[in-house]
């Protein structure tokens, strides 16, 4: 190619470059204005766009405008008709199909740990929980359109379900037994209702366990948002900068919780998709074995 019309293909590429519009990354809203479940998700998904910036150019990065449930936000992102184009979601077999998966677990497995949320004036009832058994003749609450939800029925325990604001309240006046939440979540979420729901306590000797990964999603055309996204996990996770975040948001609930401690129920999952990489160690927290940096 002659060298002037080598420059010239330079300076419209560049001006291409220059005029390219951002790229628009939409992710949910919360449920309500003190919802602070999914910080840790917002982090991890800005620092991974920003991982990949100089390959693959600026973003914007924004929560939608209105808020739905967890099952019509999936739903929406499967059928390309609603704002968000990135979502975060427990998986499954048919999550997998519909959806296109990023296979990077976002909180290392941590949210198949569960402590509960209950009426402090019950833990002597909660005391005497020692076997699966024992377990399946009390009621979860859980909220509307969670994926946990076919976990626990299909385990033959007994859910009542209810908008995520009502539960703290619906289980501090005993409405259902137990309140399962992420060891992440549930210090956190007693810290923020402390003064509504005086009664609402972390239970003390229980720690549900069930494998239960937790991924970003997109449609399955948008590949590109996808790949994107996945080279900028991959590379926080080369850099140190996955599991910064990780201990950042979930050090103090893992010490809190006292993991080791507790009586472990566990709880089959037969969503469980076939594709979880459960062989890579390095993805998943290992009580036994991860250690706080200091």
């Amino acid at each position: 190619m002659p060298v002037r019309s080598l420059m010239l293909c330079l300076l419209l590429c560049a001006g291409v470059a220059e005029g390219a519009q951002p790229l628009r990354v939409v992710y949910p809203a919360t449920e309500s204005r003190d919802d602070t479940r999914f910080d840790d998700l917002k982090e991890i998904l800005r620092t991974a766009l920003d991982e990949t910036v100089a390959d693959d150019g600026p973003y914007t990065l924004d929560a939608s405008s209105r808020y739905v449930n967890e099952a019509r936000y999936l739903a929406e992102i499967r059928d390309g008709g609603g704002e968000a184009n990135v979502v975060w979601s427990s998986t499954s077999e048919q999550k997998e199909r519909e959806l296109l998966p990023i296979r990077f677990e976002l909180r290392k497995g941590l949210l198949g740990y569960r402590v509960a949320l209950i009426d402090r004036r019950r833990q002597a009832d909660f005391d005497r929980v020692a076997t699966f058994a024992d377990l399946k003749k009390l009621t979860m609450g859980q909220g509307i359109g969670w994926g946990d939800v076919a976990v626990y029925q299909a385990a033959g325990i007994r859910v009542s379900t209810a908008p995520y604001d009502d539960l703290f309240r619906m289980v501090a006046n005993d409405r259902f037994d137990l309140f399962p939440r992420g060891v992440g979540e549930a210090f956190r979420e007693r810290a923020a209702h402390r003064d509504d729901v005086p009664d609402l306590a972390v239970e003390r000797g229980l720690l549900l366990y069930y494998p239960w990964p937790y991924y970003f999603f997109c449609n399955r055309a948008d590949t590109a948002l996808a790949g994107r996204i996945e080279r900028g996990l991959a590379r926080m996770r080369a850099d140190g900068s996955f599991d910064r975040i990780f201990w950042k948001y979930n050090r103090s609930a893992i010490e809190q919780a006292r993991m080791s401690e507790r009586r472990v129920i566990r709880i089959p999952n037969p969503l469980l998709p076939k594709a979880t990489p459960l062989g890579d160690a390095g993805m998943w927290y290992d009580p036994k074995r991860d250690i706080a940096p200091h």
